[in-house]
């Protein structure tokens, strides 16, 4: 369920939020780092007698009541549910591309709260994928006292990212599961290691390499839910990306390319789902550079 919030001190207008999708850890940076993806949710609230949901596109099949994400994220910025919610989504649900994170920022945008961030964090239990969607580009985010902090970081305007989505979903809660409760501290230093030259590479796509995205914290832990990605990953910089890894808690996987290769190597995607016999498409996205937008829809 989602915690209680600070109320809204102002009477409910119409309002629409629309936030970006994410991709977080890119291997080392686990559950520290993401970036916003062209793939949006638009939610629209507005004042009603009685709670009616109505939800279009991706996650169309979740019950539309009282226990949809979006009317629990509504309910809990402004105590009532008396609320038409209308969700719109672009966003696979149970894919890695934080579509909980992304519906849980927009809705409490739209219902008006001071601090959509620290809302949608709450609901993930961490705030990296929130933050992208907020702050769009690539984000750092941890927890602070209690309270979400995240900042914008370097990204090169030139890398595209292409997205293997498979057809069937990977609850996080059982990828999660999979984690081992410790880890080695020359693990932990690894990962480091990893993600300092994973930064460098993101801001400058010259300095990227293939080990940029090796992890030793969940990657490996999770493969034997989705054994088919080792070899989907190696594929995708067999194909010309300049890096390759799980899109957050999976099973999308992420080729971060140059805006020349991506296409040849969404193709090679295509081919490389088919080899391994898993169902589902490869996408080219841009990075999403504006985050999280609110207006007034009328």
């Amino acid at each position: 369920m989602v915690g209680e919030v600070t109320r809204v001190p102002r009477t409910l207008l119409r309002m629409r939020a629309k936030a970006p999708a994410s991709s977080a850890n890119l291997g080392p940076g686990f559950d520290t780092l993401a970036v916003a993806l062209a793939l949006h949710v638009e939610v629209d609230v507005l004042p009603a007698e009685q709670l009616l949901l109505r939800t279009e596109g991706e996650g169309s099949d979740i019950p539309a009541d009282r226990n949809h994400l979006a009317a629990q994220v509504v309910r809990s910025v402004l105590g009532h549910d008396r609320v038409a919610i209308t969700v719109r989504s672009e966003i696979p649900v149970g894919r890695g591309l934080g579509s909980s994170a992304s519906l849980a920022v927009a809705a409490a945008a739209a219902a008006g709260a001071d601090d959509p961030l620290a809302v949608a964090a709450a609901v993930d239990g961490h705030p990296e994928n929130a933050a992208a969607s907020v702050l769009g580009g690539l984000v750092t985010a941890t927890v602070v006292n209690d309270h979400p902090v995240a900042a914008r970081l370097g990204l090169d305007h030139d890398l595209r990212f292409v997205l293997l989505i498979p057809s069937r979903p990977l609850p996080t809660a059982r990828a999660r599961q999979a984690l081992p409760a410790q880890v080695p501290h020359h693990d932990a230093a690894f990962n480091l290691g990893r993600m300092g030259i994973l930064l460098a590479g993101l801001a400058d796509h010259r300095l990227l390499v293939r080990e940029a995205t090796e992890d030793r914290l969940h990657q490996s832990a999770r493969t034997p839910l989705f054994p088919e990605s080792g070899y989907l990953t190696a594929g995708l910089v067999e194909a010309g990306a300049l890096a390759a890894c799980w899109s957050g808690a999976g099973p999308s996987l992420l080729g971060i390319c140059t805006a020349a290769a991506a296409p040849r190597v969404r193709a090679a995607g295509e081919g490389l789902l088919a080899e391994a016999g898993v169902a589902g498409r490869a996408l080219v996205l841009d990075a999403d550079h504006e985050g999280l937008v609110v207006e007034d829809p009328e």
